[in-house]
């Protein structure tokens, strides 16, 4: 019989990439998950894993596994869903990984509202990069998050995780007051290009390398057929927008990134792209009470200006 315990490391692997990598995020050490990946080879009965030196890379035979891993391990939430559902009322920890402008203007309103309803459940914030949370999520780190997309740097589909769809927002170009008034919002591909063009030569503030919003603003200078000349990197759009409030350069943010923020210096271009934020969590744990009651909260959380926008679900 396999052990559903070494499927999942046999998984990390092949996710993360080395046995290192998969010893960090699980907490063992790295002669530990060998030797455990080694136990399940003989309870497989052929190799799993190709060593030459100090690399390590499946085989055939363990890529078919990992295939089969992903549906156990999806059933195994199911169960576990069912199970919490069968409760008396919700308890214990949710530990929720949410980015910093849901954190500041969605979050705060939803644990509140989770609070009420479930005195019960503890929730628990992370503030965690979208990119990083697939590997959250499967070590079993995170049990729910929140993450994003952008119509330039779109979601790429992570083996046993799902999502649903929370609300979409409108993006904006913001500008210095001194640099004029804002143009027309931008209502083809080609008038949002035109609208990034026209400040191709000034300094741009974007996200730290790495991130989606960094990608986002890279590329789609790019797509209007130039590169940004990067002067400030910041996460928080709070901090970007007060830099360009002070005329340190234009940023393109997205509508949350505006709430509670004092624009009154700068200036907003609406442009045609989309950040569209959504609730990823382990595959089969789409019916677990605590992910479907965090839902709720942060659809009821949303501001008036994205209730209209709210995604299905």
């Amino acid at each position: 019989m396999l052990d559903v315990r070494r499927l999942r490391l046999l998984r990390e692997l092949a996710h993360r990439g080395t046995i290192a990598a998969v010893a960090e995020a699980l907490a063992f050490s790295p002669s530990a998950v060998s030797q455990q990946l080694g136990v399940l080879e003989r309870e497989a009965g052929l190799p799993l894993l190709e060593r030459t030196g100090r690399r390590v890379r499946l085989t055939p035979a363990g890529h078919n596994l990992v295939r089969h891993a992903d549906a156990v391990l999806e059933r195994l939430e199911q169960a576990g869903a069912e199970l919490a559902g069968a409760r008396l009322g919700l308890t214990g920890a949710l530990r929720i990984g949410s980015f910093p402008t849901a954190t500041r203007a969605l979050v705060p309103a939803a644990l509140a509202a989770l609070s009420r309803r479930h005195p019960g459940l503890e929730p628990m914030v992370r503030e965690t990069d979208p990119a990083a949370v697939a590997h959250a999520l499967r070590a079993g780190e995170l049990d729910v998050a929140l993450v994003h997309e952008y119509d330039f740097v779109p979601a790429a589909r992570e083996p046993g995780l799902a999502t649903e769809p929370l609300f979409e927002e409108a993006m904006y170009l913001a500008a210095p007051a001194s640099a004029g008034p804002a143009g027309c919002p931008a209502q083809t591909r080609t008038g949002q290009e035109e609208v990034l063009r026209r400040h191709a030569e000034a300094p741009w503030i974007t996200a730290v390398p790495g991130t989606l919003c960094h990608a986002m603003t890279v590329r789609a200078c790019r797509a209007a057929g130039f590169e940004p000349r990067i002067r400030h990197q910041a996460d928080e759009f709070a901090t970007v927008l007060a830099l360009v409030a002070v005329g340190q350069g234009v940023a393109v943010v997205p509508q949350l990134g505006l709430t509670g923020c004092d624009h009154d210096r700068v200036v907003l271009t609406r442009l045609l792209m989309a950040r569209r934020t959504l609730l990823a969590f382990r595959s089969g744990a789409a019916g677990h009470p605590g992910v479907t009651a965090l839902g709720a909260a942060l659809r009821e959380a949303l501001p008036s200006p994205l209730a209209g926008s709210r995604a299905i679900g």
